[in-house]
Order: C-alpha cells, then sequence, then structure tokens
C-alpha cells in the first residue's frame, strides 16, 4: 500500500515549474490554484491524496501533494521569502529566473549563485501555522479515514489499469528493483540502508542524504530527541500521550481566515529538505550575532525544528471542517450531501431508540440519565448574546460510584461515540501539576499549548470521582477556575504573562461525581441504577462488543448530523411557551425560576433536534417540562449526605 501511495501521487514540484514557465507571470499563482481545485474534485480525489494523519511523513515523496488533517496550536510572525529571484552561472554569466513560491529552500545549481541585487527579484510574504493533529481524536475517526481512502484508492487503481493499453515503447536498461524487492526493503529497512551507502561510495555525499531522510521518523509523543541537540524537541500536543505528526504550515493567501485552535484540511507541497536541518545544525553550534539576528536560539530551534521530525507543508488549500467525522459529508450544503441528510433523517426514529437502549444499559438501566446524555451528546454553542453562550449543555451526572471503575467505561462508550474527545482525572496531583491554560513563552516566541486547548465540539469528561481529600496550590486554584469558566462561559483565558486574552470555545463538558460537583452545571442528573452487575468491567466490554458495527457507525453519524443543525421556534409557539410559563410561575412562585424557563427550553431544543425535528411543536415542550419534572423529583427522595446534596 505505501509503494503504491508512492507511486500514485498526484503533482510533483516539476508541476510548478511547468506552470511558471508557461503562464505569464501575473496569472500562474492563480492557475495553480484552480488547477489543484478542479483536479481534486475528480473521482473523489481529495480521499486518494496521502494523509500526514495516516502515513508516516518517510514513506511519501518529497515535494508531493499531501494533505493534513489538523487543528492550528499556534501562530508564527509572517516570513519573507524570494517570491521570484535570479540566479548567474559562474562560469558562462548566463542568468535564469526562479520562483520561490512552494520552497523552503531556494533552487540553484553547481555553478550558479543567487544574485541578491537582481532587479528582478520579488519579496513576498507567507504565514506559518504550527499545526497539530486534532486533540483526543478518537482511533475510529483515523481507522474510518485510513479505509475509507484505501478502497477509493484501490477503486481509482483498478480503474486505472484497466484504462491503460499495452505498451509499444521499448523498455530502458536502467535497473529498477521489482515489486518482490520493493516490499522485501519495506520489511527489512536496513537492507535498503545498505543499497543506498552502495550506492553513495563513490564519494557524492548529495546520495547520502536520502538514506538519512528515510530512516527518520517522528515516533509518538511530546518530546523528540532531534540530531545533534540535546533537549528534547517538545511537540507542543495539548493533551498528553497524544501521537501524530505536528507541521509547519505555510499559507500565501487569506490567512487572516483562520485562527488559533481551528481545524482545517489542508492540501499542499510537503517540504522535507534535508538542508533545512543542516541550516538549523550550523545555527545551533554557531555563536548568535545580535547585530545579525534578533530571534534567540531557542525561538530559531522552535520554530525551525528538523523537517524530518516537523515536515513542513506548503499550502495550495486550506479549509475550515465542520466537522471531522468521516462518516459524514464534509460539506452539508452540496447536492449530494443533501441526498445523504435526507435519506438518513428517514430512518432516525429507530435509530435514537437504538441510541437510547444502549445507552440506558450503559448507565446501568437508567433510562432518564440516558435521555438527558443524548441531549447533551447533540448540544452545541449556536450563538452568542453579548458574553452568554447559547446552547451549552454541561451535564453533572450524580451518584456514581466513587473510585469505581464505572466512570471510566463510560468514557471509553462515549469515545466510540464522538469524534473527539478527553477524559480528565480530577485528582488533587493532577490539579496541582497538569498545564490547564496555554500561556506565552516569549523567549521562544511561541504559545505553550495546555490541556484546555481543544477544537470545537471535543467532548470533555471530568471525572470528580477521583478527587479526594487534599490541599490545592496556586495552580491547582487557576486550574479549578479554568474549568468553571469554561463551563459557564465557554472560553479560556490564556495567560500571555502581563495580559490575558480570551478564547471563545465551544466544548461539551459532562461532569461524573459522587455527590452535587463542586463546578458549576447546567444540568444535575442523579444516577438511579436498575442493575448491579457482579462483575462491572466483564458487563461494560460486552456492551461495546455486542454492537454491531453498522448500528455503531448509525450512533456516530446521529450525533455528529444533529449537531449541525438549524432550528427555530415559530412565534406561535414561543407565545404558547410564554403563557405556560407564566401559569408555572402563578402555581409555584417559589421554586420556577428564569434559569428553570431557560434549561427547560434547551431540553426542549435538544428533544426536538434528537427527533429529527428542527422546530419546536408542543408535544415536545410538554415531553420536556416532563423529563424536567422526572430529574427533579429524584432529588425531593435523596438527603442529604455529609451536607453536600446528591
Amino acid at each position: 500500500v505505501r509503494r503504491m501511495l508512492n507511486r500514485s501521487l498526484l503533482c510533483d514540484a516539476n508541476v510548478f515549474c511547468f506552470l511558471a514557465q508557461n503562464v505569464p507571470n501575473s496569472d500562474w499563482e492563480k492557475k495553480v490554484t484552480e488547477y489543484f481545485k478542479e483536479k481534486l474534485k475528480e473521482n473523489n480525489a481529495t480521499n486518494w491524496v496521502p494523509s500526514l494523519n495516516d502515513v508516516p511523513v518517510h514513506y511519501l515523496k518529497p515535494n508531493s501533494l499531501v494533505k493534513f488533517r489538523c487543528m492550528v496550536q499556534d501562530m508564527f510572525d509572517p516570513e519573507f521569502y524570494m517570491g521570484v529571484y535570479e540566479t548567474v552561472d559562474a562560469n558562462t554569466n548566463a542568468r535564469v529566473l526562479h520562483f520561490g513560491k512552494y520552497r523552503d529552500v531556494a533552487e540553484c545549481g553547481p555553478q550558479q549563485e543567487i544574485d541578491l541585487n537582481s532587479s528582478q527579484t520579488v519579496t513576498s510574504e507567507r504565514q506559518t501555522f504550527y499545526c497539530v493533529p486534532v486533540p483526543g481524536e478518537s482511533a475510529w475517526v483515523k481507522e474510518i479515514s485510513f479505509l475509507t481512502e484505501l478502497v477509493l484508492f484501490y477503486a481509482y487503481i483498478s480503474a486505472s489499469q484497466a484504462r491503460v493499453s499495452p505498451s509499444t515503447s521499448y523498455t530502458p536498461s536502467r535497473h529498477k528493483r521489482s515489486y518482490e524487492e520493493d516490499e522485501d526493503m519495506d520489511l527489512h529497512p536496513s537492507k535498503q540502508k545498505e543499497q543506498h551507502m552502495g550506492n553513495c561510495s563513490g564519494g557524492d555525499i548529495h546520495g547520502c542524504v536520502e538514506p538519512k531522510r528515510l530512516e527518520t521518523e517522528a515516533s509518538a509523543g511530546h518530546h523528540l530527541i532531534s540530531p545533534n541537540c540535546s533537549p528534547p524537541l517538545d511537540l507542543n500536543f495539548p493533551l498528553p500521550g497524544e501521537k501524530g505528526p505536528a507541521c509547519l504550515v505555510k499559507v500565501y493567501e487569506s490567512w487572516d481566515s483562520f485562527k488559533v485552535n481551528d481545524v482545517l484540511e489542508v492540501y499542499g507541497i510537503l517540504s522535507v529538505d534535508p538542508v533545512l536541518s543542516i541550516v538549523n545544525e550550523e545555527r545551533d553550534s554557531a555563536a548568535l550575532d545580535p547585530m545579525e539576528c534578533m530571534d534567540t536560539a531557542e525561538e530559531q530551534r522552535v520554530h525551525s525544528p528538523p523537517a524530518s521530525l516537523v515536515p513542513r507543508i506548503h499550502v495550495i488549500l486550506a479549509q475550515k471542517l465542520q466537522h471531522i467525522n468521516p462518516l459524514l459529508p464534509a460539506c452539508l450544503n452540496e447536492e449530494e450531501s443533501k441526498t445523504f441528510v435526507s435519506n438518513f433523517m428517514s430512518e432516525l426514529s429507530p435509530v435514537r431508540a437504538e441510541l437510547l437502549g444502549f445507552l440506558t444499559h450503559a448507565l446501568l438501566g437508567d433510562s432518564l440519565a440516558a435521555e438527558y446524555l443524548i441531549l447533551h451528546l447533540i448540544s452545541t454553542v449556536y450563538a452568542r448574546r453579548d458574553v452568554l453562550p447559547l446552547g451549552k449543555f454541561t451535564v453533572n451526572l450524580s451518584g456514581c460510584p466513587r473510585n469505581s471503575i464505572f466512570t471510566e467505561h463510560i468514557y471509553r462508550i462515549i469515545q466510540q461515540l464522538v469524534p473527539a474527545s478527553y477524559r480528565l482525572q480530577m485528582t488533587i496531583e493532577n490539579m496541582n501539576h497538569s498545564r490547564f491554560i496555554p500561556h506565552k513563552d516569549y523567549a521562544a516566541n511561541r504559545l505553550v499549548s495546555g490541556v484546555l486547548q481543544l477544537a470545537s465540539n471535543t467532548s470533555l469528561v471530568v471525572d470528580e470521582t477521583q478527587l479526594e481529600q487534599g490541599q490545592l496550590d496556586t495552580t491547582g486554584v487557576h486550574n479549578v477556575t479554568a474549568l468553571g469558566n469554561l463551563i459557564t462561559w465557554q472560553k479560556v483565558d490564556y495567560d500571555f504573562n502581563y495580559h490575558q486574552m480570551e478564547f471563545p470555545c465551544n466544548i461539551n463538558v459532562l461532569i461524573t461525581s459522587e455527590g452535587r460537583s463542586l463546578l458549576p452545571s447546567d444540568c444535575q442528573v442523579h444516577l438511579q441504577p436498575q442493575i448491579i452487575p457482579p462483575n462491572m468491567e466483564e458487563y461494560m466490554n460486552s456492551l461495546l462488543t455486542a454492537v454491531l458495527p453498522s448500528v455503531l457507525n448509525k450512533f456516530r453519524i446521529y450525533l455528529s448530523l444533529l449537531r449541525l443543525l438549524d432550528y427555530s421556534i415559530s412565534d406561535e409557539v414561543t407565545k404558547a411557551v410564554e403563557e405556560d410559563f407564566v401559569e408555572m410561575r402563578k402555581n409555584d412562585p417559589e421554586s420556577i425560576t428564569a434559569d428553570d424557563l431557560h434549561r427547560t427550553l434547551l431540553v426542549a431544543r435538544f428533544l426536538s433536534l434528537s427527533a429529527g425535528q428542527t422546530t419546536l411543536s408542543r408535544e415536545r415542550w410538554l415531553r420536556a417540562k416532563q423529563l424536567e419534572a422526572l430529574r427533579k423529583a429524584r432529588f425531593q427522595q435523596q438527603k442529604c449526605v455529609n451536607g453536600n446534596e446528591l
């Protein structure tokens, strides 16, 4: 598969050279973008462009077209590059014009020198984003994305081979490895190394660069050891234990339309030029002259890491993603997508019933808690009124067994349903020692990530059952405050040392706790188990193994799709709701508040959407009131334990 991917790449840097030489100067850059926009629309081409999310860097051809699904973790300062430059041959004085776009290193022959004083030189500007894989991306998203691309790729290859006629041209005499040898090289990289070393024994040092690149792979984790660099390279992933490549994404146009924490899919030219690593090593080993360079050594190390560990992508096309669920069309506004949505909505009712049954079993037979969990999972911030985020629905699931594997398995089930999630164990140690809030490192001129730097629509499960008695230090207090602000205002205040900067977010927070949570919530649901399994782990594992993959995929589509639907309330229903609320206040003025109205409207909204209805009906409003009455009745049945209401 890796070999076939390498042989089926859409383009090479030669394409750009051809366009640059054959299209008038003012139009060639626009022609490049238009060319690839059209090509990517053909034959599901976007699905078989090699992805850095699925294929290790050293299996991809340099200067080829790749894609990357990522989150913008940081934005570096704009950089200047030579968009057009001229070289002079030292022997013949012949001048050649070159284009520097989509390149990291200027192209220059052995006898050529760049004429920095040429009148033809054009200095251009580009923006560099530091991008990481989507934090907390579920394993099923990666697997389905890769399998989808693989199936379409094989279909394309089969169709291509069917159209190819036998060639009548002669076979070149130069030696090529057979497929068997190629496979053997994949399985035994040492043979590949020996072959390359044999090829460069004649003294051509340039031939020895390639095997070094092939052997270098970015291993999983936060820190990587780069060659000739004593401190480890921090890939700055927001969540601990994350895997995948980080990339420097270089954007040439419309970069103002992107911001930190946006989730993008970028298509561009892969740059892993070994010269970049050599330049960095020379910078590290040389003493920096303050008169020549304003950047600190730490800033240079962070902003120019070895390309083998942090590859560069020169963007041709970039688009914000509405979602990262590979089972859904990327854009729901297109005609084909509307057909998909219409077909799925026609079978929504049985999918909801099956999901409710599945979650009821997961919550030990509690169907009311399962109803509220569905509403929570499809909730999203749909608007902001002043500072108030509308649509957030943080649920506190209280009554969970303390120090039990129950909450861990609830998270595992949620992880199988949503595209991105993270379980935050709220222990004293985690509160005091974890880095929740991203902060600015001025020495390295970068934004150091934190646990709360998450992409929109990430499910954050806060496990408060892990909390024990202890003392929170200053860091712990700041972390708890940040969690509270995230829940209440859907924002995180990033620390820029001398000031704080608000970054709005859209994170679904579910809090599992024994009693009422210490953190704020929009809705508390007390768990009432109807089943007490003798072996909790065996019971929970059997739930996931019993559900069919096709049914699980329907659950995933259901939860992702409903979050993207529009919703409205007619004037007639609005008036009826207002009258109903006035009547409720008359009957029970002490306990019915404006907060109750707001919460019931939220429940009614998500109940309607969960049934595939994009407007509120009288029936759904009455059902929302019924659910709220059942939820509140549970607290009246509970007694206070140690001053903490269950």
